[in-house]
């Protein structure tokens, strides 16, 4: 799996990403059923409210080889400040109607 990883640009201030890439390393979340290699191909957030980047930020990932996009737990789960994404739905439609033909989706990434 090649992975790029859309986080919330609000959380990047105080969120390392950390919970996201113990995930991917312990094979946990989102990941516990992936029996192949993760390799991360990208680590970009949305571009703000309400989603205005994300769209173009996954185009050029899967440019780069990406082949799964998820978005961090901050978008739809709320983590770490409880409070999920608004634009979460609207950001996922955007991404599948651009490029759903070409990407395999996660909703999250950890619990």
């Amino acid at each position: 799996m090649k992975l790029g990883i859309i986080r919330c640009m609000q959380t990047e201030d105080y969120c390392s990403g950390s919970g996201c890439f113990k995930a991917i390393a312990k094979k946990e979340g989102a990941f516990e059923d992936i029996k192949d290699e993760i390799k991360i191909y990208g680590f970009a957030n949305c571009g703000g409210c309400p989603g205005k980047k994300v769209v173009l930020r996954v185009r050029e990932m899967v440019k780069r080889g990406v082949d799964t996009v998820a978005f961090a737990s901050c978008v739809q789960k709320g983590t770490p400040i409880g409070y999920p994404c608004p634009f979460a739905k609207r950001m996922k439609d955007l991404i599948l109607n651009d490029l759903g033909e070409e990407i395999t989706f996660l909703d999250y990434t950890h619990y």
